[in-house]
């Protein structure tokens, strides 16, 4: 289904999306950074990711689901090195503070890595990353589910993993190249979504439980799996990076699969990176700024009109979602006026 053709305004959502987490009873600044967060992913076109979360996130609230207050447990804290428990916090938040710390210490360390364990679901990573590169930093960030278990190893028919997301921010001497990709061929979110609108993926992008490709996404409710990235041929790779970013998020963190637990949550890794530690700035944005050259005026193959970099569209829709709106996805609206008629929220 196509995103409605009724824009809004930027502020107005993250305002409105404030006032609905707030009024379900989150701290202010946590109602902040999860309306800010998801409003982001919008503004970038990132739409499953986006207000789309809000009624599933009023739902974790009112179960219980989501811890409304208070802050992370400090496993341990080296300064440069950091572990949080996040306590089923919302996971905006903790991303968001997390990457505020690192950003404030990585001048003075050059690197700082930070992981969080027992955190709630934390949106699109993508929407996270300028938080650095804004700085001129770089960025790396990881999240898995070790409650999740939808995408089965290569060449197996059991799920273990989630879609294992992994992001990078990588300034340049123009706009960052912002990388979010998943360890997995499709995600869960769209899988839900493809289920509700009652369509069909356009390839064979999951296995029914017997192990058989297909592309129905009602699969997943009855034991079926999304492949790894590569698919069929190539899902190794997938598959490989589904084994780091499980490593990074819950090894690091200390929450995870072997700890067997229920409900949302999730593990989070990630570092800041300042290059004035290393070669300097200068130096890094010479190099990053080259390849991104190198890659924009590569010569397209047929039927491509230019080679373009990540994030590149997501900076587009984002430029112009500000100036015109936000298109949200079809239903996205309708849903969130009901959850302000539940809250007392006014939805003028």
């Amino acid at each position: 289904m196509a995103s409605d053709d009724t824009r809004h305004d930027a502020d107005a959502l993250t305002d409105l999306a404030f006032a609905l987490f707030k009024a379900a009873g989150l701290d202010p600044d946590k109602a902040h950074a999860v309306a800010e967060i998801l409003v982001e992913a919008d503004l970038m076109g990132h739409t499953t990711h986006g207000l789309a979360l809000a009624p599933w996130y009023l739902e974790s609230i009112r179960d219980g689901v989501m811890t409304k207050s208070g802050a992370p447990k400090v496993i341990s804290d080296r300064g440069a090195c950091v572990a949080w428990d996040g306590l089923r916090l919302p996971g905006a938040w903790l991303t968001a503070t997390a990457m505020d710390l690192a950003v404030a210490r990585a001048a003075t360390y050059g690197t700082v890595t930070i992981a969080i364990g027992n955190s709630h679901h934390i949106g699109c990573l993508a929407a996270y990353l300028t938080r650095a590169t804004d700085r001129g930093y770089m960025a790396l960030l990881a999240s898995s589910s070790p409650s999740g278990a939808s995408v089965a190893p290569f060449g197996g028919t059991r799920g273990v993993f989630t879609p294992n997301p992994i992001a990078a921010g990588i300034p340049t001497d123009g706009d960052p190249i912002l990388i979010d990709v998943s360890a997995s061929i499709t995600t869960n979110n769209m899988s839900s979504r493809l289920i509700a609108e009652g369509r069909k993926f356009e390839h064979q992008w999951l296995l029914d439980r017997h192990g058989n490709p297909t592309d129905d996404p009602n699969v997943l409710n009855n034991g079926g799996t999304i492949l790894p990235a590569g698919g069929l041929d190539h899902g190794q790779k997938g598959y490989a990076l589904a084994i780091l970013v499980e490593a990074l998020t819950q090894g690091l963190a200390g929450f995870g699969r072997a700890d067997k637990p229920e409900g949302t949550n999730a593990s989070v890794f990630l570092q800041v990176i300042d290059p004035t530690a290393f070669a300097g700035e200068a130096a890094f944005v010479s190099q990053t700024g080259w390849l991104a050259d190198a890659c924009r005026t590569n010569p397209p193959r047929q039927g491509v009109e230019r080679v373009r970099l990540p994030g590149e569209s997501a900076a587009r829709r984002k430029r112009q979602a500000l100036v015109q709106g936000i298109a949200l996805h079809e239903g996205v609206f309708d849903k969130l006026r009901v959850e302000a008629t539940r809250l007392g929220v006014d939805f003028t």
